[in-house]
């Protein structure tokens, strides 16, 4: 497996920030089931070398802040080739500097299962430094879920998934809690819509990537 140290990178209209590669699950789905890919063209590797500190992920920004594209960037967003909050300090001291120097949003891409990892309450720790959480939802069926997420965690991966994004509610503006199309049935869709608006969230439908 090829490796390098790609810790920023420029996808869709923001700067993606590239933390660890470690994650508790192995989605059926999961783009890190490949190497290659065309809308991952513009980024030698995701595979990390080692995982970089809070000072090497700001040094990054710093310097790509002083570039011409640097204007073109929507938001931040803590999302790579594992999951997030597996480096919760990192990511908390690296968002509290883009909190104090830019004026950009900062986003996590989420499987919500940070209060498993860290063993302990993390939404409370987001407030102030992140603006959206989005969360993998994938489906409203745990059984459905646990198959197609296969998560390290096992049966208590769904229910702590809910609760994270039920608390993430109380401290961060905007939750997301996501589905990809054509990997669950519709009516498991209009399920998972109904379980979000009983959380007071938003479901999005993402577009299915083909491995």
């Amino acid at each position: 497996m090829k490796k390098g140290m790609t810790i920023i990178y420029p996808e869709y209209n923001g700067l993606y920030i590239n933390l660890t590669n470690r994650c508790p699950c192995a989605c059926t789905f999961c783009i890190r089931q490949r190497t290659t890919g065309a809308e991952f063209e513009n980024v030698d590797t995701l595979w990390l070398e080692h995982e970089p500190s809070a000072q090497e992920i700001i040094e990054a920004i710093k310097k790509e802040s002083k570039t011409a594209r640097f204007a073109s960037y929507k938001e931040f967003v803590f999302c790579g080739y594992g999951e997030p909050t597996e480096a919760l300090d990192v990511l908390l001291e690296v968002a509290q500097f883009l909190k104090s120097n830019y004026t950009l949003p900062v986003r996590i891409n989420t499987n919500g299962l940070a209060d498993l990892i860290n063993k302990k309450s993390v939404a409370p720790l987001l407030a102030g430094k992140i603006d959206v959480v989005s969360i993998s939802l994938n489906s409203s069926n745990p059984e459905i879920y646990e198959k197609t997420v296969r998560p390290s965690f096992k049966e208590k991966a769904f229910p702590a998934m809910l609760n994270f994004a039920k608390e993430a509610k109380l401290y961060v503006p905007k939750v997301i809690m996501s589905t990809v199309e054509t990997t669950i049935s519709k009516e498991d869709e209009q399920e998972c819509t109904r379980l979000c608006e009983s959380l007071g969230v938003t479901h999005r439908i993402r577009k299915y990537i083909k491995l």
